[in-house]
């Protein structure tokens, strides 16, 4: 193959990925906006709290409300409880697994056993596609110690 034809090989390539990112970036969503004053908090427990292995945290929720995953209406979301772990990148989905529990049917409690020792816990409201809204609504992490 001759090198003329090795380049332009290489543009059509390089053409076709370019319109490819293109049309990924045009479908991605937009991450839905929170209102101003929204807020998430733990009920229970409190930061500095002992509890049993197997106990039920309870959320509140402030100016915004609950909807199921999968469930598009503007201001609203469901909780996600992050436990021994950080907020991951704010644009992109919460992950699913043991440090991060889905609340995905709009539930605002859950029971939880963790094992004993110092854990943290943290809110955080996902958008219906499990996306943290833009400015994240996330409640402050607290420390709890399981006996």
């Amino acid at each position: 193959m001759s090198r003329a034809r090795i380049a332009i090989t290489c543009l059509f390539a390089l053409m076709a990925w370019q319109g490819l990112v293109a049309e990924t970036v045009a479908q991605t969503p937009a991450r839905q906006s929170a209102p101003p004053g929204a807020q998430v908090y733990f009920h229970y427990p409190i930061d500095g709290l002992s509890v049993p292995e197997r106990f039920t945290v309870r959320i509140g929720l402030r100016g915004m409300g609950v909807a199921p995953a999968g469930v598009d209406h503007a201001r609203t979301g469901h909780h996600h409880l992050l436990i021994d772990t950080e907020p991951g990148t704010p644009d992109q989905p919460i992950p699913s697994d043991y440090n991060h529990i889905h609340l995905g049917n709009g539930q605002t409690e859950v029971v939880v056993t963790l094992p004993k020792g110092r854990h943290t816990l943290q809110l955080l409201l996902g958008d219906y596609t499990h996306t943290p809204h833009n400015p994240p609504v996330m409640s402050p992490k607290i420390t709890i110690n399981v006996r």
